[in-house]
């Protein structure tokens, strides 16, 4: 079975879903205009008698879509817990890998980059989707280098992806709901001593450790982005398959009701 899946909410790109013989399922969505990517998925028995779904996702932590994709893939799980077991694996993604490590004034930043009216429309989009999701989106504060909140991500990874997961809530709300700076090391540890992560301080004082673990798996994209695994794959969205123009835990529902086909 073949399916190309278009989220509501993506505007580049598409999640194409592949079911082979081997049961193994890879998902890449290659937008990177929205970093947030199922890279792969797989499922087996896990030893409470259902399938394990393993999820790896690529995301930067300065990205409000990445937060918004979380929050729907978590809504997807909710709603197939009585199928299934998941497993949801963190990979790091730059959107921009040059960003200032002292940080520049959010709002700015992205006036800059969009241009007021654009920025002004994007603003008020994103409202609209945290409110929906029962966050308020907050533009102050600082952007800036992401690098230490994937280090911290790996490390966290390391003594448990629900941990890693936890951690994750701790950052996105931190930086996009209370507008605190994602590069700010107290921020960081704050949010570390929250989840439980051991050695975090350790590691936020040494800033090379932990850098080429962060740094190994990644690919140079086009304009720079620096994206987890081997290769950008991009797809036609006119090749064939079923197409889903539904929201987007409408969308991963659908993948998962097809494991079960």
């Amino acid at each position: 079975n073949r399916y190309q899946i278009v989220p509501r909410s993506q505007v580049k790109g598409q999640i194409f879903l592949t079911c082979m013989p081997s049961r193994l399922l890879p998902i890449r969505a290659p937008s990177l205009a929205k970093p947030t990517a199922l890279r792969f998925a797989k499922h087996m028995a896990s030893n409470t008698g259902k399938k394990l779904i393993q999820i790896d996702v690529s995301s930067d932590t300065v990205c409000p879509w990445c937060f918004v994709g979380k929050k729907n893939l978590e809504k997807a799980m909710e709603q197939t817990m009585d199928k299934f077991d998941f497993e949801v694996r963190w990979h790091p993604f730059f959107l921009n890998p040059d960003a200032p490590k002292e940080g520049v004034k959010k709002s700015d930043f992205y006036k800059t980059k969009f241009g007021p009216v654009q920025f002004e429309r994007a603003t008020a989009r994103m409202r609209e989707m945290f409110r929906g999701l029962g966050f308020e989106y907050d533009m102050s504060g600082l952007t800036g280098n992401t690098m230490d909140s994937h280090r911290l991500i790996t490390l966290a990874g390391h003594q448990g992806y629900d941990k890693q997961n936890a951690l994750l809530d701790e950052l996105f709300v931190s930086y996009f709901c209370q507008g605190k700076y994602i590069g700010d090391r107290q921020v960081l540890m704050d949010a570390a001593r929250k989840v439980g992560i051991e050695g975090a301080e350790e590691l936020l004082l040494d800033p090379s450790k932990g850098v080429d673990e962060v740094c190994f798996p990644l690919t140079v994209a086009p304009g720079g982005h620096r994206y987890f695994g081997k290769r950008l794959q991009l797809l036609n969205p006119f090749s064939g398959g079923t197409r889903l123009r539904k929201n987007s835990t409408n969308t991963l529902l659908a993948f998962l009701e097809s494991l079960t086909l």
